[in-house]
């Protein structure tokens, strides 16, 4: 099978679906032009392992003194991990050559949003204005949230950075698809502006994935489904190609699919590679609330 690129050559047609394997070496195998969107979530550079466990209560040897001093028993249910221990250099290394790849793969007019925090952020802005060209950079989003510790001795750190880059001069942004929010002042655009919302600007608050949600899989880095829709609903059209080659639990394929785009997933780790084939079995959910 083959398909139209952008720029009017036939290559062939990339695969779908979710794969086990190594990034760099999945993209080298990926023709020109062949997608319109890619999202990365890649490891942040952290320099430590990412792990998250889920408790079960009611059984097991631990005890816990929950709401009234009552006291009760959990056990470990799962634990979920994944290693971000590289030393910067050579994170950039590797964050580098992926990202030339990305670049490589995108069609004229596709975008590529790199989804990191304050630790490589700043660094991968530069391999970013490199690879692409500094014209081509077009957003930092402020993902700003709102759980976990709270430091002593500075502000808590309560963000990530996504950084939106374009391919070519013309990109895809179908505003009208986007999901609105509503005015901090609605008193003063009037009751019609008031009633409709305004569209996000580039600070965008949203929950992480509640502990109780239905989308929860225990993977650590888990992103929610709302953040996801309001990128591909952004930037590609129904019946686009999405790649996300650190795709870890799976919410892209699960909202690209649910907003009738084709996907492709990648990711080294089986256990995540489980999680999202498990997701994506289940029937799609339409009409997910925006508010």
């Amino acid at each position: 099978m083959t398909m139209e690129d952008g720029s009017g050559t036939t290559g062939a047609a990339p695969p779908e679906g979710v794969v086990l394997g190594e990034a760099l070496e999945i993209l080298r195998h990926l023709p020109d032009a062949c997608v319109d969107l890619v999202y990365i979530d890649p490891p942040f550079g952290t320099g430590q392992e990412r792990r998250l466990a889920s408790i079960r209560t009611g059984s097991g040897e631990g005890v816990r003194r929950g709401f009234g001093g009552r006291l009760y028993r959990w056990e470990v249910a799962s634990v979920h991990a994944y290693r971000d221990d590289m030393p910067m250099e050579e994170y950039l290394a590797f964050l580098y050559q992926r990202l030339r790849e990305a670049h490589r793969v995108l069609r004229p007019t596709g975008s590529l949003y790199l989804h990191l925090d304050f630790h490589a952020a700043h660094h991968a802005r530069l391999l970013l204005d490199e690879i692409f060209g500094c014209e081509r950079f077009l957003n930092e989003i402020i993902w700003a949230y709102d759980y976990g510790g709270r430091p002593r001795d500075r502000w808590p750190r309560k963000h990530d950075n996504i950084l939106w880059y374009a391919k070519g001069p013309t990109w895809t942004f179908e505003r009208d698809a986007v999901d609105r929010i509503p005015y901090m002042a609605p008193s003063l655009v009037g009751r019609e502006k008031a009633a409709r919302g305004k569209l996000p600007n580039d600070v965008w608050w949203m929950t992480i994935v509640p502990t109780n949600s239905r989308e929860r899989t225990g993977y650590p880095t888990q992103k929610p489904e709302r953040l996801l829709e309001r990128i591909i609903a952004a930037s590609s059209r129904p019946g686009d190609f999405v790649l996300d080659f650190f795709a870890g639990s799976g919410t892209t394929g699960v909202v690209a699919r649910r907003l009738g785009r084709r996907y492709l997933l990648v990711d080294s780790n089986p256990e995540a590679v489980a999680i999202a084939r498990r997701r994506l079995a289940e029937p799609v959910e339409r009409g997910l609330p925006l508010g």
